[in-house]
């Protein structure tokens, strides 16, 4: 049985999150021009794939992630429970970066941890200056830390949920300058009921919104000041299953606001909504097509960053030497291998290796691709009786041939991708009952079963 890793088993809240600050017009700064999200991995299995170290990707529309370091951990904390959870990144008011993050590794939730992760960065590509700060004496957690410029106060705000006196989880706060040392704890919101996973977004037309985690829906208060105990509930709650993390994000390019949340039934799937008015409160959800998470990714937080932090990131690190590839007409789904099978699945599955692919010059002729798979490298997808199976390269030139595909515009979207046969060219690589044949495609559904975006 796969195990829940929600915290819902625990004093009935859910995992924590990492929380993506937006500080609406003043932190949107001109030159901002791309993302960062921090994530740590975990799969449904919490096997292979799950790595509480601090993970990065970079998107240029806030929408499709590359993940940074071949999705592995660029630090990881040497203190504590040695591993971290919800990771989240602030900018801060001289231009250099804070990391937070929950001071635990796997899913106990009864680890008690007064303390949060904390490492500074001038451009998120070295870290320095790592420590653990002490926030509270209570025998509880610190989940989910998040910290947010408080211009009245002249100090940063570093919120997070802990158990206190009430016998619930409630947002807490602290208050400091170098994220060294904090004021004393206070409460910064508590509703009455269980609470977890805060995250801002300040100075919004005046007014301060903070999303968090209510039973397994995402859902919004507002304040018109940053006072501790001001804030009010006034969204309708929006979820997918059971929903965690809410991460607020406004576009660079547009008026919309996104909200990410994070799932658990199945555990790591996220889910996008937008609003193009956060007074409103209500959310429409994104279709999956237009957003991919990094594979394994759990509890995001966004940042924006320059042009020139995201190449910078992307020349030190490096985008991944393989790709997934989305089915268009059902874009919760990859293709993998199952058995040697060729298919696609809906994601998140074990082993998530299985929908990772080299897309290697075609065998048969180097303009054309071949898929290679990762994790059973000598074998390669080829069409055997037209249905296509993961086979060991013979070195035939008819294997070469099964094996090698021409990428070509998207039938049913140019801007995805189809695949046609090298040596059958009047079929393409499509899905039928979820199994991927090369078929000849001329309806609007064969189409669309024969699209693909081609992501991390």
């Amino acid at each position: 049985m796969t195990p829940d890793p929600s915290r819902r088993l625990f004093l009935g809240a859910a995992a924590s999150v990492p929380l993506a600050l937006t500080l609406g017009a003043p932190a949107a700064r001109a030159a901002d021009s791309a993302y960062v999200m921090s994530y740590f991995t975990e799969t449904t299995s919490l096997g292979a794939g799950s790595d509480y170290g601090l993970h990065l990707a970079v998107s240029t529309d806030g929408l499709q992630w590359t993940p940074l370091n071949q999705n592995n951990p660029v630090v990881t904390p040497t203190e504590g429970a040695l591993g971290l959870r919800d990771p989240f990144i602030l900018r801060k008011q001289d231009g250099t970066f804070v990391v937070l993050a929950t001071d635990l590794k796997g899913t106990d939730w009864s680890y008690v941890s007064q303390y949060v992760h904390v490492w500074n960065s001038t451009d998120l590509r070295t870290f320095t200056g790592y420590h653990r700060l002490k926030l509270h004496d209570m025998n509880t957690h610190c989940w989910a830390p998040e910290a947010f410029w408080d211009a009245g106060r002249g100090q940063y705000a570093l919120i997070y949920s802990a158990v206190n006196g009430s016998g619930h989880n409630v947002i807490m706060v602290n208050y400091t300058t170098d994220f060294v040392t904090a004021s004393a704890p206070q409460v910064f919101f508590d509703p009455g009921y269980d609470v977890i996973d805060g995250d801002m977004a300040v100075g919004v037309n005046g007014v301060n919104y903070l999303y968090f985690k209510k039973d397994q829906t995402l859902v919004g208060a507002r304040s018109s000041t940053l006072d501790p105990g001001s804030f009010t509930v006034f969204s309708t709650g929006v979820a997918h299953g059971g929903t965690e993390a809410p991460t607020l994000v406004k576009s660079l390019t547009s008026g919309t606001w996104w909200l990410w949340g994070d799932t658990y039934t199945p555990n790591g799937v996220f889910y996008a909504w937008q609003s193009t008015d956060l007074s409103k409160g209500t959310w429409t959800a994104l279709d999956q097509r237009t957003y991919t998470q990094p594979v394994n990714s759990k509890h995001c937080g966004i940042t924006t960053i320059t042009g020139t932090q995201y190449g910078n990131l992307v020349a030190k690190w490096g985008a991944p030497a393989w790709n997934r590839l989305k089915s268009y007409n059902y874009p919760d789904r990859y293709v993998r291998h199952a058995n040697y099978v060729g298919r696609i699945d809906t994601y998140p599955f074990d082993l998530y290796t299985d929908s990772q692919w080299k897309l290697v010059p075609g065998l048969a002729d180097s303009s054309g691709i071949s898929f290679q798979s990762v994790n059973y490298p000598t074998r390669y997808l080829r069409h055997y009786n037209y249905q296509l199976q993961l086979d060991v390269n013979d070195g035939t030139s008819a294997f070469a041939g099964d094996a090698t595909f021409t990428r070509t515009a998207g039938l049913a979207d140019a801007a995805w991708s189809s695949f046609r046969s090298y040596n059958n060219p009047t079929r393409y690589i499509r899905h039928s009952n979820y199994v991927l044949r090369i078929d000849p495609v001329s309806t609007a559904t064969e189409k669309q079963d024969a699209t693909f975006s081609v992501g991390y």
